[in-house]
């Protein structure tokens, strides 16, 4: 028996593969005490805050849904964030910054508890894409909620192709 390692001589760079692995989860969270407080303009705020949380820790909201007094996001996060993690974010940061800039929240939600304490979230897999965003989209419809993600209208779509040419 030789004293070479099996391994000598394997091109390991080429079995390796080093690429960012990506994760998909579905969340949703509610107000602490259901008050219906996020519309029109803290509503508005909620979302660009919610989208500035994503970009600063490289995560992309895939679609989401703001209610009176929930939340539904379906957000790609890399894969070294746990759930755990990505609603600490979401719901630490976004209480912070709301109860900072909106001084009537601070007389309701005393002890800066905004959210609720639970959360629900799943990873995409049991029920695919399609279905969830879907069920997102469909949340929508009624009144006074907000989108977070941004999609293009079919004109916005003619526009850029003139604008392109």
């Amino acid at each position: 028996m030789t004293s070479k390692s099996y391994l000598e001589g394997k091109s390991w760079e080429k079995n390796v593969i080093d690429a960012v692995r990506t994760q998909q989860q579905t969340s949703s969270t509610t107000l602490c005490y259901s008050y219906r407080v996020l519309t029109g303009d803290l509503a508005l705020r909620l979302r660009d805050i919610i989208r500035n949380i994503c970009a600063e820790n490289k995560m992309e909201v895939v679609k989401g849904n703001i209610r009176p007094n929930h939340i539904h996001v379906l957000i790609s996060a890399p894969s070294y964030l746990s759930p755990a993690k990505i609603m600490q974010y979401l719901k630490g940061k976004s209480s912070y910054r709301l109860q900072r800039e909106f001084a009537k929240l601070r007389t309701k939600y005393w002890g800066r508890h905004l959210w609720s304490r639970g959360y629900f979230g799943t990873s995409v897999g049991a029920v695919n894409e399609s279905q969830i965003k879907q069920y997102i989209e469909d949340q929508s419809n009624a009144a006074g909620s907000f989108k977070i993600w941004d999609e293009l209208e079919p004109e916005d779509t003619e526009l850029e192709s003139d604008l392109s040419e």
